[in-house]
């Protein structure tokens, strides 16, 4: 959840350090909300100060829009020492030489990035940076799934095994659809061309690069037929909508669903979450250093410590998605064979894990990983892409939408009069 007053406070710990802080003995990280244990920022100064004998400070600012971040970085006008972007904003970051190497010689601290997964190094391999790889200039953060939440009470595995049960009209005014243009477009490619990817006529790498009109126009088609029965396209209240049974079926990320889950079990309610069988998307965050950074060193020690397995344990619990270290320490603290039914994880965590207890949401099956492809950058189609998708939202936007809509104007309406009225009351002092 994207927190106003964390993003503001953020902001205004940022101001007052830049002002006050020895610019190069400090680091600015740039994040996305909710998106670490915080604790583990004081823990930093002191670790860095152990490995080092350097003293630093922290200016920690927020975003949650990928784009957002991205023209900061373009523009050159943020020196950020270290960013998190998603996995398509690197391949294009990449293209338009923004990012520094990642040098991983740290002397006498270990080495703990060589503790990211063999299956993210791999899909980090597929990101294609015009000559560079990707494992060079970022390291994985999390990862997840693209797929269907779903209420227990009233829609069942079965059915939500079937990208099809979003034209169910047994299920209408019942959806939220996550409102993300590039993870439902390259989701529904792959499960409209299941066909042809059992049968060898094409890869899910083709598939995932390819946004012609042609494959805009099934996927159009196919939202088209599903829009009846959307809700609301939502950018993050659905899963807390979810909670409240306010829908019965959430196209949401795997992470989102994970804490949906753990929060509706609390108040009585039962979700899950599937992904399915005509495939769907696995997506990644990383850190990266932009070019414009001005604590190399500061940056690449952060990265290295939060690759730390204990540290990527904490944050995992913190936020409730998977961190890209994989390991022994890590599939140890993460097994329960009271809670799960064993699963092949060995994709992630080696030959040990062919039939382990985890949870299969945040660690899916390796029959599920077989058949989700990556996003990419779409580069000059992303303009077609996003005529698309306000062409399918634009006819229907659902009436929760508007009621969202006009909550949020009332909300921004009262905000203003408040922020008025402090400020005479400042001016008045």
């Amino acid at each position: 959840m994207k927190k106003l007053v964390a993003t503001v406070l953020a902001l205004l710990s940022g101001v007052i350090l830049c002002s006050a802080a020895d610019r190069e003995h400090t680091l600015k990280i740039y994040n996305w909300a909710d998106y670490i244990d915080e604790s583990l920022l004081e823990e930093f100064k002191g670790w860095y100060k152990a490995q080092t004998g350097e003293d630093v400070e922290i200016i920690y600012q927020l975003f949650d829009v990928n784009e957002i971040m991205l023209s900061k970085i373009e523009l050159g006008h943020e020196d950020f020492d270290v960013v998190c972007p998603s996995d398509y904003i690197i391949e294009r970051m990449l293209r338009q030489n923004l990012l520094l190497e990642i040098e991983t010689d740290f002397g006498d601290t270990p080495n703990y990035i060589g503790g990211i997964a063999p299956y993210i190094r791999g899909k980090f391999d597929e990101i294609e940076g015009s000559g560079k790889n990707a494992n060079d200039y970022a390291v994985g953060y999390m990862w997840g799934t693209t797929g269907l939440l779903y209420n227990t009470k009233y829609v069942t595995r079965e059915e939500v095994s079937s990208w099809n049960c979003l034209k169910d009209p047994r299920f209408k005014n019942k959806i939220f659809i996550k409102d993300a243009f590039r993870d439902v477009y390259t989701a529904l490619t792959i499960a409209l061309h299941k066909d042809q990817i059992d049968a060898g006529e094409l890869s899910l790498e083709d598939i995932t690069f390819d946004a012609s009109d042609e494959y805009i126009r099934l996927v159009e088609d196919f939202l088209n037929e599903v829009k009846d029965n959307v809700l609301g396209w939502e950018a993050d209240f659905g899963k807390e909508q979810m909670t409240k049974e306010k829908a019965w079926i959430n196209l949401d990320w795997s992470g989102d669903a994970q804490w949906a889950i753990e929060e509706a079990e609390k108040v009585g309610v039962s979700l899950d979450y599937e992904v399915p069988h005509e495939g769907s998307i696995v997506w990644f965050d990383g850190w990266v250093i932009p070019k414009y950074a001005k604590n190399i060193k500061a940056a690449r020690y952060f990265i290295n410590f939060l690759c730390k397995p204990e540290n990527a344990v904490r944050n995992m619990d913190a936020i409730g998605y998977v961190s890209a270290v994989g390991g022994e320490e890590i599939l140890d603290s993460i097994i329960d064979t009271v809670k799960y039914a064993p699963i092949d994880a060995r994709y992630f965590f080696g030959e040990e894990a062919g039939a382990v207890c985890i949870n299969p949401i945040q660690y899916p099956d390796a029959s599920i990983m077989k058949r989700c492809g990556m996003m990419h950058d779409n580069g000059d189609r992303t303009e077609a892409l996003l005529k698309m998708w306000s062409r399918v939202k634009g006819d229907n936007a659902g009436m929760f939408t508007y009621i969202c809509i006009a909550a949020a104007l009332v909300a921004i309406a009262l905000l203003a009069l408040l922020s008025r009225r402090k400020k005479h009351g400042r001016r008045r002092k």
